[in-house]
């Protein structure tokens, strides 16, 4: 049995085809750009128990220390990303998140009661409790 190769089935296609195919691909190409820049984030917003104490620029680092329910947690913010370096709690579950680096995520110091949440142009979620 022979396998249909380009030639075999080229003669098949009209110049409409052509650019049905080239307008497909650009509109994957637009869609796939604007859902990456999307995600990128433009500030790191810290709370303590709920309350805003802050919203830094993710464009030059820095070290933030907030005064949480247990102690001092710190956080340190780099170009494009966030992460909590320390925290008081017991778990450790914010410090092992990592680098925060989309916009809408966020880490939560849940017995310490603070929250860093990287912002931009869309969200995962509609709002933060714990």
């Amino acid at each position: 049995m022979r396998h249909a190769t380009w030639r075999g089935w080229q003669h098949l296609l009209r110049p409409g085809d052509w650019g049905a195919l080239a307008i497909g691909v650009a509109a994957v190409v637009a869609s796939l750009t604007w859902l990456l820049q999307a995600g990128a984030p433009t500030h790191a917003v810290v709370r303590v128990a709920g309350r805003v104490v802050g919203t830094y620029p993710l464009d030059h680092p820095q070290t933030i220390e907030v005064v949480g329910a247990l102690g001092v947690t710190v956080i340190a913010i780099a170009p494009g990303r966030a992460r909590v370096v320390r925290d008081p709690g017991p778990r450790q579950i914010c410090v092992q998140q990592g680098w925060l680096t989309r916009a809408g995520s966020a880490a939560i110091c849940a017995p310490n009661e603070v929250t860093v949440e990287l912002t931009g142009r869309t969200r995962l979620y509609d709002s933060l409790n714990f």
